[in-house]
């Protein structure tokens, strides 16, 4: 009856660490072919993708800067700097990340007045 109960926890174990396994497998799978998308120019199976892999893991800072990246190619900056600064919030010395979104930041000003441009145009007309 003992071997039993041992061996219980054992099979929980082992399926604990197969189905983590099986999930930052996954994760991993899901970035990779948001970056398919991404050499692609498929921007929104890029998001698909990376979206994906942050329900599978939150933390994952590659698909946080990834979906910020392809969020900055559909123009949906306020969504890009979102998803940078969760990943900052992560990895806080992630120099990549912090370029990207420095660069972000940077590249919003003249996207906004152009945006504000072609609306005063359009309001005038």
């Amino acid at each position: 009856m003992l071997k039993k109960f041992v061996s219980f926890p054992l099979l929980i174990g082992f399926l604990a660490l197969f189905l983590a396994n099986c999930s930052s497998s996954s994760v991993g799978d899901q970035v990779k072919n948001g970056i398919w998308a991404s050499e692609k120019n498929l921007w929104d199976e890029a998001v698909f993708r990376w979206k994906k892999a942050l329900l599978a893991d939150p933390n994952s800072v590659a698909a946080h800067n990834n979906l910020a990246v392809a969020y900055e190619k559909k123009g949906l900056y306020d969504e890009a700097l979102k998803e940078y600064e969760a990943a900052l919030k992560l990895e806080p010395e992630n120099s990549y990340v912090k370029s990207n979104y420095q660069n972000c930041k940077e590249n919003i000003q003249p996207a906004k007045k152009e945006k504000e441009d072609k609306k005063d145009k359009n309001e005038k007309k």
